[in-house]
């Protein structure tokens, strides 16, 4: 019976183990995905920006403006709203929390900041990641 017992603990603290390290494999490849992000932004490119985004008409961006939905949409609005480098600036964010919903769907909250010569603004940002095809893609995202 004590082996039993020892039997049990051992399965239940290695599946922890595993779930935990899947957890952070995710959550590494979406922080991976940000920081790509960030780097294209700050080179200019906002089509490979919006590689992060889940390129779907269902994609959802609240910002100032209301709802938009629809990946070309979307970078569209950003094109409008960043014509060029200056516009843009370089943007820095704050990672604040990075939650696992579901083995689909991962929630991050973070602030943002664009240091820009023609003034600097920031906000924060919540993004719904959902696993698409074995790849984490923002499928929501509330900027203000």
């Amino acid at each position: 019976m004590h082996m039993k017992k020892y039997l049990s603990l051992l399965i239940f603290v290695l599946t922890l183990s595993f779930g935990a390290t899947a957890q952070s494999n995710d959550e590494m490849m979406i922080r991976k995905a940000m920081n790509e992000q960030l780097a294209a932004w700050n080179s200019g490119d906002l089509t490979r920006f919006m590689g992060t985004y889940w390129q779907d008409d269902s994609l959802m961006f609240i910002g100032k403006s209301g709802i938009t939905y629809g990946w070309q949409k979307t970078l569209d609005n950003y094109k409008k709203g960043y014509p060029d480098t200056a516009t843009m600036g370089k943007l820095d964010f704050t990672i604040l929390q990075v939650k696992r919903l579901s083995v689909l769907y991962f929630f991050v909250v973070g602030k943002w900041h664009l240091t820009r010569s023609v003034g600097d603004v920031g906000g924060h940002f919540t993004l719904l990641f959902r696993k698409v095809k074995n790849k984490w893609v923002i499928v929501a995202d509330h900027s203000s």
